[in-house]
């Protein structure tokens, strides 16, 4: 019985060892991973830019003139 006991907490910190392993890499959101093939890369300045010419906080002209500054 000892022996079952001993080999049922090793088993579940092992299982407990990988669940942390896979929460703490799951944890970072994706930085410092490139892009896959479906996954397009994101210029948050631009999509900023995009946002405020969207809501109107900007006029067309400025629109386009800062997207060429930031190209």
């Amino acid at each position: 019985m000892t022996a079952f006991l001993a080999w049922a907490v090793i088993l579940v910190l092992a299982a407990l060892g990988v669940y942390l392993v896979v929460a703490v890499s799951g944890a970072s959101g994706g930085r410092g991973v490139a892009p896959g093939p479906g996954r397009p890369q994101v210029d948050r300045a631009q999509e900023e830019l995009r946002l405020r010419y969207a809501r109107g906080e900007i006029d067309r002209e400025e629109y386009l003139q800062r997207r060429i500054d930031l190209e």
